[in-house]
């Protein structure tokens, strides 16, 4: 990954500051609701579990996706009242319920936008606790291509705009053999 998006280094440093720095440890955890669960398919049903070790009024689901946005799905209450984007009460692209201390989220139908980390965020005694996150993505199908040779890279890394450039690169197919005079 690239220096970073605003978005992922605020994530992160806020869950290191508040779940760390008090002594807390991890207090809350996401995971599939299959637990042999690898990867999600495109079409089926993917249900995530958020699990609370400590009281919660309520937890907010998001997702970070692969170009490092962030995107509130849902607020789920303590009494399992749900609010959704725009305020709504009901959404077409998931379902939300509550069972003891775990929230869970089910992706009704997921597709190649909703791959991503999920996450679930609860305010506990004023202090703002982010889960573990779970990698939700298709698998990665390989192919073998012909073998390159990648000559001479010299990598410059930008970090105020976040971009990666490539100088002096050549790429050549396998060495056809000795060439004549």
């Amino acid at each position: 990954m690239v220096a970073g998006s605003p978005a992922l280094l605020l994530l992160l440093s806020l869950g290191l500051c508040f779940t760390g720095a008090q002594g807390q440890g991890n207090t809350m955890a996401v995971s599939f609701l299959n637990r042999s669960m690898k990867h999600p398919q495109e079409g089926q049903r993917l249900g995530l579990e958020c699990h609370t070790y400590k009281t919660s009024w309520g937890v907010s689901w998001i997702r970070l996706d692969k170009d490092g946005n962030l995107h509130f799905i849902v607020y789920i209450s303590w009494f399992s009242l749900t609010t959704f984007p725009g305020n709504k009460g009901a959404s077409s692209q998931f379902e939300v319920s509550k069972q003891g201390s775990s929230y869970r989220l089910i992706v009704k139908n997921f597709r190649a936008r909703d791959q991503g980390i999920y996450f679930c965020i609860a305010n506990i005694n004023q202090v703002l606790h982010f889960s573990s996150g779970q990698r939700a993505f298709f698998p990665v199908t390989t192919t073998t291509a012909a073998p390159t040779t990648l000559r001479a890279v010299t990598l410059t890394a930008t970090t105020q705009s976040s971009q990666v450039t490539m100088k002096d690169i050549s790429q050549h197919s396998p060495d056809p053999g000795p060439s004549s005079p």
